[in-house]
């Protein structure tokens, strides 16, 4: 799971996106997202997949089953 939430932080930080803004964009609470990148809480399968498009990449990627 680590290397997942590496990946979401990467992916938010190349992108230029703050937590906030982000959340905003996924429909959830800036917590939220600090917790999925802390390690605190997990993203549900859809909303790894609304992350996998909004980022533009698959969500094998996202989970760390591909580079």
């Amino acid at each position: 799971m680590k290397k997942q939430l590496s990946k979401l932080k990467s992916l938010r930080i190349e992108n230029k996106l703050s937590q906030k803004k982000l959340a905003d964009i996924l429909g959830t609470t800036n917590s939220s997202v600090c917790d999925w990148e802390c390690g605190r809480a997990e993203p549900d399968i859809e909303m790894l997949i609304k992350i996998a498009k909004t980022f533009q990449v698959s969500v094998d990627y996202i989970l760390g089953l591909e580079d």
